[in-house]
């Protein structure tokens, strides 16, 4: 697999236009994925507030669906949160290269990754295009950040082992392989978390991928990407503290 990101122009907050943020690709090839950060989709759907304006902490009960308050943390130095089925901190909301501004998720991150599929489809007259809108979180019991894909289009999210052998004859029962956050880890460390300028990389030679040209639906409870707290691996620890409801819950 190979992961190339892209040196881009300043993209300015509280907005910019993302198609022209794409002239910095040159050429695309067929199978290829294009990983965008969810900053600068953001950015380009008016995504930004001045902090001037709220404090952040109403802006992160605001903008997730479940949170967890500050003064229940170590040093009260965050706030957790669910949003979008994701258990991320602050909603997600960032302050970096933000020039005085929290940047939000896009409002509809599937609805913004669909978008760009369909224009970079088009300007490079392609068949077969993967999107992935990227975002960084944490690992527990681990320092330091990685990526991860708060949403894609373009192609099936899991490789799916299931039914399968192993190298002794076992059937595996339950593996799969999450396919947009392992190209979105890829891809975030090529294009970094400072002020390099790279909010776009694109990820060609992928094993195991499939593309496909319409919205991922899968064909039972078990082919879902998305998983419900309640039977969640740790729901036991998501379950035990005090969420309270923020202003976009569901």
């Amino acid at each position: 697999m190979k992961v190339q990101a892209i040196k881009t122009r300043k993209f300015l907050p509280p907005g910019d236009d993302l198609w022209d943020l794409f002239s910095a690709i040159n050429n695309l090839e067929e199978n290829s994925v294009v990983a965008v950060t969810s900053k600068v989709v953001a950015i380009g759907e008016g995504r930004s507030v001045p902090m001037k304006d709220i404090e952040k902490d109403e802006l992160i009960a605001k903008e997730s669906d479940k949170y967890l308050p500050r003064k229940i943390f170590r040093n009260e130095w965050t706030m957790y949160t669910i949003k979008n089925n994701l258990l991320v901190a602050a909603a997600g909301i960032d302050e970096s290269n933000a020039d005085g501004f929290y940047i939000l998720w896009p409002e509809n991150p599937d609805l913004s990754a669909k978008k760009i599929w369909e224009f970079l489809r088009e300007k490079f007259k392609l068949k077969n295009l993967g999107v992935i809108i990227t975002d960084s979180r944490v690992t527990p019991l681990r320092r330091g950040v990685l990526g991860m894909a708060i949403s894609y289009f373009g192609f099936k999210p899991l490789k799916d082992y299931r039914g399968t052998k192993d190298l002794f004859g076992r059937k595996f029962e339950m593996e799969t392989t999450d396919i947009p956050d392992s190209l979105a880890s890829a891809a975030v460390l090529e294009m970094g978390e400072g002020a390099e300028q790279q909010p776009l990389a694109v990820i060609t030679d992928i094993p195991y991928i499939e593309f496909i040209r319409e919205k991922y639906i899968p064909k039972d409870a078990d082919s879902s990407f998305e998983i419900p707290e309640e039977e969640d691996l740790f729901y036991p620890f998501l379950s035990s503290v005090p969420w309270q409801k923020g202003g976009s819950g569901k």
